[in-house]
């Protein structure tokens, strides 16, 4: 998988640059989330982080969204193998029926989330992801008017569904994406 030729179709096919920032982003949670479970194969969850919402697009239902990552892709001349597609299309399981059920696809539909979060809370940090905590994440948690769309409740799913706890799960993903900063403009 060339991650380099993945950028570009990303690039090609996504409008909105947030989107594809939330993806680096996803990414970054899930290669190291791959670490900390010593997950097989680290570059097939980095992957599936990359790339899974590729399909996010105006013309494409909700219920599809996850689901046509691997046609869009074959088109490109992409075969990504099963358990990829099956991570992408699970982490919008409520709309695709697409249950999760491996380590790789709890970790994507319980990271996709928190990487919202914690753009919110670099924003109300100097826009600055150096300046967030995992103490600023867990103040912000409760308040759901802060960053409303955040999936709270499939966040705290990292709990049972990885065995990692909900502070260690945000330290995780924040020194990644703080890790990646400059590429997400934070």
């Amino acid at each position: 998988m060339d991650r380099k030729k993945l950028l570009a179709i990303l690039d090609r096919q996504i409008e909105n640059k947030n989107i594809i920032k939330h993806m680096l982003a996803t990414e970054a949670c899930m290669r190291a989330l791959a670490k900390r479970l010593r997950a097989e194969n680290e570059e097939e969850w980095a992957i599936a982080g990359l790339i899974h919402d590729l399909d996010y697009q105006n013309n494409i239902p909700p219920e599809k969204h996850g689901t046509l990552v691997g046609e869009i892709l074959a088109k490109e001349g992409i075969n990504l193998p099963e358990n990829v597609l099956h991570a992408i299309a699970a982490h919008n399981w409520h709309y695709t029926g697409v249950e999760p059920e491996s380590l790789m696809d709890w970790a994507l539909f319980t990271c996709d989330s928190l990487t919202g979060l914690i753009v919110a809370c670099a924003l109300v940090k100097g826009k600055k992801l150096a300046n967030v905590t995992v103490e600023t994440v867990l103040k912000k948690f409760p308040d759901k008017r802060f960053a409303a769309g955040t999936r709270r409740e499939d966040i705290k799913m990292c709990q049972e569904k990885l065995g990692i706890s909900l502070e260690e799960f945000i330290e995780i993903c924040l020194k990644a994406m703080q890790e990646i900063s400059e590429e997400l403009g934070l």
